[in-house]
């Protein structure tokens, strides 16, 4: 104990003196941007409290949208605007384009190969357009939406048992195994959340765990002087999450190139007819880096995103009742939600919408740096600058919304806004270059299982996780936004 005690002690006197010497050595740029005043050593950290998202939107109608704060040793910029959102995701996209990458995602390399955190370059543009060309368009998507229809299926018919027996169902885990299933389906044909099977259990375990990770507050995203240290352990079991779901992986490309199917079916064969053509630019560890993002990225947000829009429709009976009219006028009662019916179902759409709106997935988009002095809107934003796009608060900007915290779908009906990254007052998934490749793949899945879990039963609170029938809309921060505490429900059979 002593030791640990001497240890720490030895680390924050480092970073202390290594802090002061970097006052001291740097000089600040004239014409910051407003923000509080910060303390010697820990800066603004003691204002973020346990909901940074919230806590900056606060500070933000006090300073104003662009807003500057010291965290740690980190000068970070925080838009809180669409106005300054437009100016730095698509007027300045080039000055804001590179990544402040955490300690987390070094692991292994990680970050030097992942199309979410390289910097904007030729390895970048490949791997982004392998993605958008062959992964994520719409021919690609419209070819294997069968497999992701089935596991819509299998939730549905996973409720109706539950339904049979009365149990209450936990709408974020049943919607996080979906998710991972639908995923690993678009990607390898094939279940790998499947908890009968040990290899299934451990990949969604593995998983899990890696996010719990990467969510947690970490000393050297604040101190870097502390990266030698990794003082919380968290890089190094980063680093064994990491390699664990890259043997996973490994597995799965030798079977495949074992069977000689390489026919372009699924994600893994349309990658691997990539790498034969294309050796040199897209090879096998490549390959396991994208579906690790992939799959970082879209089994929380998703499956997050839904149990949001499960809880605001079951909190609004006016609005439960006009998406089920739709549903049923649409497809008939009872029926699975196709990704093809989606065009014809714009309440469902609106839903979703306000749902991104008011729950964004990501409440800061993906953190990034500047390289060089950047001119934003009359100051100046010194090099090396971390920018936060706080999306949760520019989805309440009062300015903006009308009833900016109520749950109204009704106000997309006549609105051509979208969350495709061209319209600044609802950018969920990002925008200008850096947007979030996934965002085609992420909408239909969203779309698809709310519809039909909406289009299939009626929903009972649970009594014994809801004794006073009112669902707790508390939040919990990290990566992801998620609910504090999970919603919980009966699914009843239809009349």
């Amino acid at each position: 104990m002593e030791f640990v005690t001497i240890s720490i002690a030895i680390i924050l006197s480092y970073a202390l003196l290594r802090t002061i010497f970097s006052i001291l050595r740097h000089t600040k740029p004239n014409n910051l941007p407003p923000g509080p005043t910060p303390l010697p050593i820990i800066g603004n950290l003691h204002l973020l409290g346990d909901q940074p998202h919230l806590s900056l939107a606060k500070l933000a109608k006090i300073h104003g949208p662009i807003m500057i704060l010291k965290l740690g040793q980190i000068t970070t910029l925080v838009i809180s605007s669409a106005n300054a959102a437009k100016e730095v995701l698509k007027n300045q996209d080039v000055s804001f384009a590179s990544r402040h990458i955490p300690d987390a995602v070094t692991a292994h390399n990680h970050s030097q190969n992942s199309v979410v955190w390289l910097p904007v370059g030729n390895r970048w543009r490949t791997l982004r357009k392998i993605l958008n060309s062959n992964i994520f368009s719409v021919n690609s998507l419209d070819a294997n939406q069968h497999l992701r229809s089935q596991k819509v299926k299998e939730l549905v018919a996973y409720c109706r048992k539950a339904s049979q027996s009365g149990d209450s169902v936990d709408i974020g885990r049943a919607a996080f195994r979906t998710t991972m299933n639908l995923l690993s389906n678009t990607m390898f044909s094939k279940d790998l959340a499947d908890p009968n099977e040990d290899s299934g259990k451990e990949f969604k375990e593995v998983v899990g765990n890696l996010m719990v990770e990467a969510a947690k507050p970490n000393l050297v995203d604040f101190f870097p002087v502390l990266r030698k240290f990794d003082p919380q352990g968290i890089r190094k079991r980063m680093a064994l999450y990491f390699e664990m779901i890259y043997d996973i992986f490994e597995v799965l490309i030798k079977e495949r190139v074992e069977m000689g199917r390489i026919e372009g079916d699924d994600m893994l064969d349309t990658c691997l007819k990539i790498s034969q053509e294309k050796p040199d630019e897209f090879d096998h560890v490549a390959i396991k880096q994208m579906f690790l993002d992939l799959f970082a990225a879209g089994t929380d947000t998703t499956s997050n995103s839904l149990e949001w829009a499960m809880t605001e429709v079951l909190r609004n009976p006016h609005t439960l009742a006009k998406v089920k009219e739709e549903l049923e006028e649409v497809i008939g009662k009872e029926n699975i939600v196709q990704e093809s019916d989606l065009s014809k179902l714009p309440y469902l759409c609106c839903v979703v919408k306000e749902t991104l709106r008011i729950h964004p997935p990501v409440p800061f988009l993906i953190p990034r740096k500047i390289e060089t002095d950047v001119n934003l809107n009359g100051y100046t934003v010194p090099k090396d600058t971390q920018v936060l796009v706080n999306v949760w608060a520019i989805g309440r900007d009062t300015n903006m919304w009308e009833d900016s915290s109520e749950f109204k779908p009704e106000r997309f009906l006549a609105s051509t806004l979208d969350v495709r990254g061209r319209d600044f007052e609802l950018i969920p998934f990002g925008a200008g270059r850096r947007i979030c490749p996934g965002l085609p793949l992420a909408n239909r899945i969203l779309h698809v299982m709310l519809g039909s879990l909406l289009n299939n039963f009626d929903w009972n609170l649970d009594y014994k996780t809801q004794p006073d029938q009112t669902i707790d809309m508390k939040e919990k921060f990290g990566i992801t936004l998620q609910k504090a505490k999970p919603l919980c429900v009966i699914p009843v059979p239809l009349k």
